[in-house]
């Protein structure tokens, strides 16, 4: 009898640690990066075993599509959203997301970097916790400008990178001058487009919220964009976006892409790069001026107000984001691979700079990316890659597919681009900015 009674409280004891169990459900995108963060989940939920992960990995921009639906209609899919610079201060000022603060005291936030935690921020208010942040950069094969006695400055211009995809462009050897994103959406094409329009001079918008869309610089940048992808570059290119883009350059088949600062820890990583250590990095090139030409972003984890486990989330986004999550990285998968650009820790940690050759270029360039000066004219809008208004994910998407139809041959620049104008036109003035 007392046996049983023994054994029945065992049961009645695991039944109810299964019960206090809570599950987090985490949205994330399908970059390596947060690849690895799944892969070494485990880890936290050793240290806390009343806490399971259950993970929803997406590409891109079906995980932007997604979770923009869930929290703008309260659904409560997801505790924890992986979201960017672009949501954050929308999303906080609308009350969306759990303020990021009671954060333990080891988390050392004056640790993370200011330009990124500002970009996370509302109001004075942080609302997002950086996973990894980036700007862009000029990234090259050293052994192929090499052969072609091609010397890459630190700050080259556009002039050049237009030379040397010409010159570097062998398809017949399985070799392309030069990899840029083409897939359609806000963050996918017109991330870099946007800053290749900034540095030719061009804007978004005019100080009176008149698009600029088929403006004198908006057509040299596009026509030169056009030129450079459908006679230098790989094809299919608008099926191609970040994540195609990055295998095909540690594949070997990029001389040049320019493009998220972060691809340079997995193109630099032995175990999933052909061109390991041939890589060389440069900062984004430049035209008329360097305003815009090389953005900032941060990849964060944020909570949404509708989770029911916001303590919980807030628990594995401390984990996920800290400097112990940057060593567990660099220790188990090497160095290289640690996520950059949010820590000034990670930047005087003699591990990682003797494994990221890149480091002081991805520095340079985050510290320098300045949202608040976009572009050489004047602009009523802060964002470097994108402009940071509610409407500007559907419009820079629009937009995105109108350009994509005139790589493919559907449209002319000229069409395009009027069409492009006018379709936005209509969207800001139906939003209230323009009469």
């Amino acid at each position: 009898m007392r046996l049983w009674k023994i054994l029945f409280a065992g049961v009645g004891l695991s039944l109810s640690a299964a019960l206090a169990q809570t599950t987090l459900t985490i949205a994330t995108v399908n970059n390596p990066d947060m690849v690895t963060m799944q892969k070494l989940s485990g880890e936290f939920e050793k240290k806390y075993p009343n806490i399971k992960l259950n993970w929803v990995v997406l590409p891109e921009n079906e995980l932007r599509q997604k979770v923009t639906t869930d929290i703008a209609t309260n659904a409560g899919s997801y505790d924890v959203l992986t979201i960017g610079t672009y949501e954050t201060p929308i999303w906080g000022k609308n009350g969306w997301l759990v303020e990021m603060s009671g954060l333990p005291q080891n988390y050392d936030l004056e640790d993370v970097l200011k330009p990124v935690r500002a970009g996370l921020s509302y109001n004075g208010k942080l609302y997002a916790l950086p996973f990894y942040a980036e700007s862009s950069m000029l990234m090259y094969r050293k052994d192929l400008f090499a052969a072609k006695k091609i010397a890459v400055p630190a700050q080259p211009t556009w002039d050049q990178a237009i030379s040397w995809a010409k010159q570097l462009n062998e398809p017949s050897k399985g070799i392309y001058g030069i990899c840029l994103r083409g897939l359609p959406g806000w963050g996918e094409n017109m991330a870099f487009l946007t800053t290749m329009i900034n540095t030719y001079g061009g804007r978004w918008f005019d100080e009176s919220w008149q698009p600029q869309i088929n403006s004198p610089e908006w057509k040299k940048a596009i026509g030169q964009y056009v030129e450079l992808v459908t006679k230098y570059g790989p094809p299919g290119v608008t099926g191609n976006g970040f994540t195609e883009n990055l295998t095909l350059t540690s594949d070997g088949k990029c001389a040049m892409w320019i493009d998220a600062t972060v691809a340079a820890g997995f193109l630099e990583n032995p175990k999933s790069s052909k061109v390991a250590g041939k890589m060389g990095y440069a900062k984004s090139p430049v035209a008329v001026t360097p305003n815009g030409s090389h953005w900032l972003w941060s990849w964060a984890l944020a909570i949404p107000k509708s989770s029911k486990h916001a303590e919980e989330a807030k628990t594995f986004i401390a984990w996920a984001t800290s400097k112990d999550y940057i060593n567990l990285v660099g220790s188990t998968q090497g160095w290289v691979s640690a996520p950059p650009g949010t820590r000034y820790s990670t930047y005087s940690n003699p591990n990682y700079l003797k494994a990221a050759v890149f480091a002081k270029t991805v520095l340079d360039s985050i510290n320098t990316a300045d949202p608040t000066k976009p572009t050489l004219k004047p602009v009523p809008y802060v964002g470097v890659q994108f402009v940071a208004i509610p409407e500007f994910q559907a419009i820079g998407t629009q937009v995105g597919q109108f350009i994509a139809g005139i790589v493919a041959g559907k449209t002319s620049l000229e069409d395009g681009l009027n069409q492009a104008q006018a379709a936005v036109e209509k969207t800001m003035k139906e939003a209230g900015y323009l009469k």
